[in-house]
């Protein structure tokens, strides 16, 4: 049974990161100024951000619904998430509201308590996974040497 929960919400996770990548491919320019907006990080570092995180999402997302590196992945989503929950409530905290940029440049969700908290349980559901991985019909399960 918790082999099914595991996959349910793998491949979930999974999902949400992928299109969250998917969503921001091609528009460096506009997440970049999303991430800018959060006063949190040196100008040089926010443009390779921009450009590199989509693509990781993604790959990290797919990994998650294949079931392939599901530990590493889930350890993966569980840490972004912890860090985009602090850096949402740290803008909060700071009175700054501006768009999360969470699913590309049409995403005008703006930041709050409610979005931290929200990540944060996301972190908590991809620690479970983690904890649990592979769950059912993972590909990790299909490399495992033979007992």
């Amino acid at each position: 049974m918790i082999d099914r929960i595991v996959l349910v919400v793998r491949v979930g996770l999974g999902a949400m990161l992928a299109a969250a990548g998917v969503l921001k491919i091609g528009h460096a320019d506009e997440f970049a100024a999303q991430i800018a907006g959060f006063q949190l990080l040196p100008k040089l570092m926010i443009a390779p951000l921009a450009l590199l995180l989509p693509f990781l999402e993604t790959m990290v997302g797919a990994y998650l619904i294949a079931g392939l590196f599901a530990r590493f992945a889930a350890w993966f989503t569980a840490a972004e998430m912890a860090l985009f929950a602090g850096a949402i409530g740290s803008a909060v905290a700071r009175g700054i509201h501006t768009s999360c940029g969470c699913f590309g440049p049409s995403d005008q969700t703006m930041t709050s308590w409610p979005e931290a908290a929200r990540d944060l349980g996301l972190a908590a559901l991809a620690a479970f996974v983690a904890l649990r991985a592979p769950g059912a019909l993972a590909l990790d399960r299909r490399m495992e040497s033979p007992k």
